[in-house]
């Protein structure tokens, strides 16, 4: 299933466009479930283990999940690196990755990155910023990772379009709640 995704832009102005076209009003708990859940349904439908995390720029996490069984220790370390490089440059990985095609040693001498640093961020797709409108910066990060960099790239894209179906008539429950 994920093999029938379209191959994702290159154009660095088309990534660009494309992640700030969904920007939030606000970003709360409640929206990364319900992202991390559209997640995990559409990789456990393609039989595919990956490691979903979802956290705000100040590091907390909302949502961290494996979408099934046989994810690698290795896919946690990456969650971390993605999220690290999404919050630092304000762009997804896959923007990154096509602005220095893959080449991790040119990304690191041009930011100035000592070898030892360059290990805290990927060029590997799977990362991707969540914007909130009237707030400078990134405000949150969606990571994927356990798979293809282009395919998680367009898996978070394909998610988010979904999610943007969703928010208009997404209440939560907790809203119908009255407190005594």
């Amino acid at each position: 299933m994920l093999d029938a995704l379209p191959s994702p832009t290159r154009s660095l102005d088309d990534l660009s466009r494309e992640e700030r076209a969904f920007t939030f009003a606000h970003f709360t708990c409640e929206h990364a479930w319900v992202i991390g859940n559209i997640l995990r349904n559409a990789l456990r439908t393609a039989d595919c283990p990956a490691i979903i995390h979802i956290s705000l720029s100040s590091s907390q996490t909302l949502f961290h999940s494996p979408s099934m069984p046989g994810c690698m220790p290795d896919d946690e370390a990456q969650t971390r690196r993605k999220a690290a490089t999404v919050l630092r440059w304000g762009h997804s990985t896959w923007y990154l990755h096509c602005k220095f095609d893959g080449d991790e040693t040119r990304f690191g001498e041009t930011y100035g990155l000592a070898v030892d640093d360059r290990a805290r961020y990927s060029l590997e797709g799977g990362g991707y910023p969540i914007f909130v409108k009237g707030l400078e910066g990134v405000a949150a990060s969606v990571v994927l990772a356990g798979i293809h960099g282009e395919q998680a790239h367009m898996v978070l894209l394909k998610a988010l379009d979904e999610y943007r179906g969703l928010r208009n008539d997404f209440r939560s429950p907790m809203r119908s709640m009255t407190v005594k």
